[in-house]
């Protein structure tokens, strides 16, 4: 069951393995996800589309900073 927090006025959402960002997620969302080799970190556009980083984060903590930067600079893009 997916978890979310919300930071600097973006959701992240924390996925379980196998699930899909499209379901739980909404447009400007970020999603971490456990996957093969660590955790992916996926964007939802305003279009619902989905796109994410080649590479997965180590750790979950890793994926989730990684998450809490992009919102940082999303909301600075807003003001």
């Amino acid at each position: 069951m997916p978890t979310t927090i919300t930071h600097r006025r973006t959701r992240i959402v924390t996925l379980d393995s196998g699930e899909e960002p499209a379901t739980h997620c909404r447009p400007g969302d970020i999603a971490i996800q456990p996957v093969e080799g660590g955790w992916a970190l996926w964007f939802v556009g305003d279009d619902g589309s989905i796109e994410g980083y080649d590479e997965p984060y180590p750790s979950e903590k890793e994926a989730l900073w990684s998450a809490k930067a992009a919102a940082e600079y999303s909301s600075s893009d807003q003001s």
